[in-house]
């Protein structure tokens, strides 16, 4: 928590909040649930502690938001401590609650209200506050410069230049089909991702770019509670692809960057209908739609032999709608694929999202332990290699496998394809004289 966090309770401000979100949906679900008990088990929290009734989803949203309307607003800096407790240390907003509650209480939706007020005192974990820092100044949650964000792009396109002939990295290409949008995390610590995902878009003959703002799809301001800033980071991406005059945005493999630019960005930006003014694609629909229609062929014989498991992310899956467009995938590269139980959108969340990640160490050792539901899903399939399409499930599940000795390896798509997939002799690689422009 920042020094934000120990100054009086602006009671004001909390009931400001309380009354901008009181409306027809709050009001039902805070007076119709009927303690059934059914969120309670869809809940990963709740299992890896043992089933204890103060960790169930009815029970947080109780003990937090249900809380701060009955006190009007009313509530003292030790209540939001324990709610801080509560709304970022045992519910990563995942949503798989609401699929098993019989009257569609989004509880998700709930506890973001209440993580926005305990924002709006500064009760919000560092690592959370840093990246809303780093957002504000760069555009990014890294604080990677512009000028850095393209050296890399020209950088890891120079580096492939040896693996695929003409292959390229446009950047700021005005009128293309696609703009790819990314992670921070791929400039800055992966940059392989953004080769291979230059290669996939070379071999399939696409028409992209890449910004040279506005790049960052991510949007941890979503999860601080932030959500002037959630609405003005999801608006950069927006402005820079009608700048350009694109007609996609494709979304990397991450999954909350999908929900924020697909479903909840829109409203945060001001878009009353709660429409995107530019189309998005996830790379999950992208990569099966070149894979369904041929613009990349897979090697038969370098597909994986290996038991392979698919990780559903929250926000890909369940969230997302894409959770067979992902299998579909499978087909193409696994001979022994796997499924977790239960899977789809159902699946349990790895625990590694909603912030979780970069929350970084305070909260390390709760996501170990309630990420042991996510583990023994993982050991029950006898997978060696976990596919997930998303920056946060990647870092969870490796996590995890060291943690619980799952002797896995956690891969995405791109890497995957790239693999596998037949290059066309147009783009193979010139050897020897031809290199070199030939003999004289």
């Amino acid at each position: 928590m920042n020094e934000l966090s120990e100054k009086p309770v602006n009671v004001k401000n909390i009931q400001q909040i309380l009354d901008a979100n009181d409306g027809a949906r709050m009001r039902t679900w805070l007076s119709i649930c009927a303690r059934c008990g059914l969120c309670a088990d869809s809940c990963f929290f709740y299992l890896a502690k043992n089933k204890d009734p103060r960790v169930s989803p009815a029970y947080k949203v109780n003990a937090t938001i249900g809380e701060m309307y009955r006190r009007k607003g009313n509530v003292d800096r030790e209540f939001l401590k324990k709610c801080y407790d509560i709304v970022w240390g045992q519910c990563t907003t995942c949503k798989r609650c609401s699929s098993f509650c019989p009257f569609g209480i989004d509880i998700a939706t709930m506890i973001s209200t209440a993580r926005t007020v305990c924002w709006s005192q500064g009760v919000v974990p560092e690592g959370l506050a840093k990246s809303s820092d780093n957002y504000r100044d760069s555009g990014n949650q890294m604080g990677m410069a512009t000028e850095d964000f393209v050296d890399t792009c020209n950088w890891m396109a120079e580096e492939t230049e040896e693996e695929l002939r003409g292959i390229s990295i446009p950047v700021d290409k005005a009128g293309a089909r696609y703009m790819y949008t990314v992670n921070a995390r791929e400039p800055m610590f992966y940059p392989q991702d953004i080769a291979m995902a230059a290669k996939i878009f070379t071999v399939a003959e696409e028409d992209w770019t890449m910004p040279s703002t506005g790049w960052d799809c991510t949007n941890l301001a979503m999860f601080a509670g932030d959500r002037a800033l959630a609405g003005q980071i999801v608006r950069n991406m927006y402005n820079k692809a009608i700048e350009l005059g694109v007609q996609k945005i494709v979304i990397t493999e991450c999954g909350h960057a999908y929900r924020s630019a697909m479903f909840e960005g829109p409203y945060l930006a001001g878009y009353q209908d709660g429409k995107p003014p530019v189309e998005i694609i996830h790379s999950v629909r992208l990569f099966y739609e070149y894979l369904r229609d041929g613009r990349i062929k897979i090697d038969p014989g370098k597909m994986i032999e290996e038991p392979i498991t698919y990780q559903d992310p929250c926000n890909v899956s369940r969230n997302g709608g894409l959770w067979e467009e992902g299998r579909k995938i499978m087909g193409y590269l696994a001979k022994d694929f796997r499924d977790m139980s239960p899977n789809r959108d159902h699946n349990h969340c790895c625990g590694g999202g909603g912030g979780f990640i970069p929350m970084g160490a305070e909260f390390k050792k709760r996501r170990m332990e309630s990420g042991r539901i996510k583990a023994e899903q993982i050991k029950a399939t006898g997978a060696k290699i976990v596919v997930t399409p998303c920056h946060n499930c990647f870092d969870q599940v490796r996590d995890l496998g060291k943690e619980y000795d799952l002797g896995i390896k956690v891969v995405s798509f791109k890497e995957l394809i790239c693999e596998a997939m037949i290059i066309p002799e147009k783009f193979q690689p010139l050897a020897g004289d031809d290199a070199e422009g030939g003999e004289e």
